[in-house]
């Protein structure tokens, strides 16, 4: 059993405290925050000991850092973390720039200490599902496919919603995370991207909270079409907004040579997965509700028209699979290097936008293995 230490006390520390309850060695003993009195707050109701930040890097007793703050700080903490020999594990994603996120697997190669990063909801039921049936040949090679994330907007729900609209922020950042590993995951690497970026307005108000009502200024492009090729040869379209106000497609469509594929919301962790192999036959559901890491443990209304109202959540299992990796000298899928890669892509995305130009995704990685219901059962209460 690993002790973690937890930094960053805001509101997604508390879907890491619930995966205690579905992991067998995931064990927090302590958590720091920049604001002490968010921190004490934490700690009083986990039962772990508020510390400094300092405090908890020097404590001996901690053997992981499960970094959780803001986008623009994680290089700094994760850097911080590594040079006090501490294993880490980061949410999403591992630096702001590139360059940064290089640093990072290069110290913690050098320093023979894991690094870890979110997303891990690729390791769910439904995406895991997806992964086995393409990997048995059901639907043949794929060829092409499309994905979507597109809702008006995260002044609809957050009541402090400026920096999504800042340089940082948008939907690509935001979201493509999520859909990015999916699918490399799925496919493999990615190689290359055409993207266009458009701001459909300057401003925008918040509707909920202590601030609803007032103006702010959007800087950046908030939706984002693209075009992404693969190595293994796969063209996919993507489109990414924070600009639809309701919208019918599915999160993911891929084309094979033999048959198609319905790839559920790489947000979450359920399914089901749908295939159809000819032309004219009814759709195939493949249910995930039979699978570790694809049961219901969620019932949530999330307002979007074609996302089932009753969700999977097992975030902290790429943790939980870094911890298990570490005792026993095993590599882990939710790496550094994958990480690396999907901010890259992010990155390129983002260029090819501003550009208008194909740019190359100039970093490679290798597809993570997939996620069998045995590897998962080791981590199990």
């Amino acid at each position: 059993m690993k002790n973690i230490g937890l930094i960053g006390c805001g509101n997604i520390a508390e879907t890491y405290f619930r995966s205690q309850h579905y992991f067998n060695n995931i064990k927090f003993i302590a958590c720091a925050d920049i604001n002490k009195a968010s921190a004490d707050e934490c700690a009083k109701q986990n039962n772990i000991a508020s510390m400094t930040v300092d405090g908890l890097l020097s404590n001996e007793d901690i053997d992981i850092i499960l970094n959780l703050t803001i986008p623009k700080a994680h290089y700094e903490v994760s850097e911080q973390a590594l040079s006090a020999g501490k294993h880490v594990y980061s949410e999403k994603p591992m630096a702001v720039k590139l360059s940064d996120a290089k640093k990072i697997i290069e110290l913690a190669n050098k320093s023979k200490l894991y690094f870890g990063n979110a997303p891990d909801t690729f390791l769910g039921g439904g995406i895991q599902k997806s992964r086995q049936l393409i990997d048995e040949g059901i639907v043949g090679n794929v060829l092409s496919g499309n994905f979507i994330f597109a809702f008006s907007g995260v002044q609809t729900f957050h009541p402090n919603p400026e920096s999504w609209f800042q340089d940082g922020g948008g939907p690509v950042i935001d979201m493509g995370p999520y859909f990015f590993t999916a699918l490399v995951n799925l496919l493999g690497p990615a190689k290359n991207v055409r993207a266009r970026g458009v701001k459909f307005s300057d401003k925008r108000i918040v509707e909920t909270g202590p601030k609803k009502g007032n103006e702010f200024s959007v800087d950046i492009p908030t939706s984002f079409t693209m075009d992404m090729e693969f190595h293994n040869g796969s063209i996919i379209q993507g489109f990414l907004s924070f600009d639809v106000q309701n919208h019918a497609r599915n999160h993911m469509e891929l084309y094979g040579s033999k048959g198609s594929i319905v790839v559920p919301d790489p947000n979450m962790f359920g399914g089901p997965v749908l295939t159809s192999k000819e032309l004219g036959t009814e759709w195939e559901e493949h249910s995930v509700e039979n699978m570790y890491l694809g049961k219901t443990n969620i019932v949530n209304h999330s307002g979007r028209s074609n996302e089932a109202p009753r969700q999977s959540n097992y975030r902290g299992i790429g943790l939980s699979e870094m911890i298990y990796s570490i005792e026993n000298h095993k590599s882990h899928r939710c790496s550094g290097e994958l990480s690396f890669h999907v901010l890259d892509i992010i990155e390129t995305t983002l260029k090819a936008a501003a550009t208008n130009e194909e740019c190359q995704i100039k970093s490679f990685c290798s597809q993570p293995e997939y996620f069998s219901e045995n590897d998962v059962k080791f981590l199990l209460k």
